[in-house]
């Protein structure tokens, strides 16, 4: 695990004495991305905020590059405030700490960037909103990025969004890849998981983790899935689907 920008050692985590993830054990590299599977309550969230800070292991061993950027839900973010795509992307800059001064030109300025760097230069003004919740998403992704983290913690970024808007975020995460960032992708996308480096499996506990080609099999995402994975069999392949319940656990 020498060289990794995250490096996690036999975690569990839970809340009060509710245990919710155990035996998780990953590293990943600068440049690598990591797809986080599992259903709704399997521990994504729950390994996530653990990697952010939020909540301490119960036993294990985290270690990452830096403070990670977080990358939320557009669902879980509220469409009400009277904030624009520009606001939202400048909270990115409160991560340094200076939550109580207004921004500096420079992070004005970085954050204009991050709204050019996601397609979102000329809705900047725009309130989020009246966004799409493709725009919505590509937001969230520039204020993640104006925290120029080594680390990025994205929570299903590509979940719903238009054909454009995922192009567009797909092309910025390999670019953040050649920068040598490293991102961990929560995702229900059973095929899009082949795509990336390494894929970990979670079902309150890790099920697998490795390359796509070692982890994806059937055992294992019927391990990680249950009920839930629907298997698509045809003369020219096997793809893997899951039901989607929209509704959100650890």
């Amino acid at each position: 695990m020498s060289g990794a920008a995250v490096t996690v050692e036999q975690l569990a985590a839970g809340y009060g004495s509710v245990p919710v993830l155990a035996h998780v054990s990953l590293a990943a590299h600068p440049g690598q991305s990591v797809c986080v599977l599992g259903p709704n309550g399997g521990g994504k969230t729950t390994l996530f905020r653990v990697l952010l800070g939020e909540l301490e292991p119960t036993s294990g061993r985290v270690e990452l590059s830096g403070r990670p950027a977080y990358m939320a839900q557009t669902e879980r973010t509220r469409l009400d405030f009277p904030v624009t795509a520009l606001d939202v992307t400048l909270m990115g800059t409160l991560a340094a700490g200076r939550w109580w001064l207004p921004p500096r030109r420079a992070e004005r300025h970085a954050s204009a960037a991050a709204l050019e760097r996601v397609g979102l230069a000329d809705a900047a003004g725009t309130r989020f909103g009246e966004l799409s919740g493709g725009q919505r998403q590509r937001a969230l992704l520039a204020r993640a990025l104006v925290q120029d983290a080594q680390v990025l913690l994205l929570d299903e970024p590509l979940s719903g969004v238009d054909p454009a808007s995922a192009t567009l975020i797909a092309s910025v995460f390999d670019e953040l890849r050649a920068e040598g960032r490293t991102l961990l992708v929560a995702s229900h996308d059973v095929e899009s998981a082949r795509s990336f480096d390494l894929v970990i499996c979670l079902n309150r506990r890790q099920v697998a983790f490795g390359a796509p080609t070692e982890t994806l099999t059937r055992a294992t995402l019927q391990a990680t899935y249950g009920h839930e994975l629907i298997v698509l069999e045809d003369s020219a392949a096997t793809r893997a689907v899951t039901i989607q319940h929209h509704e959100h656990g650890h």
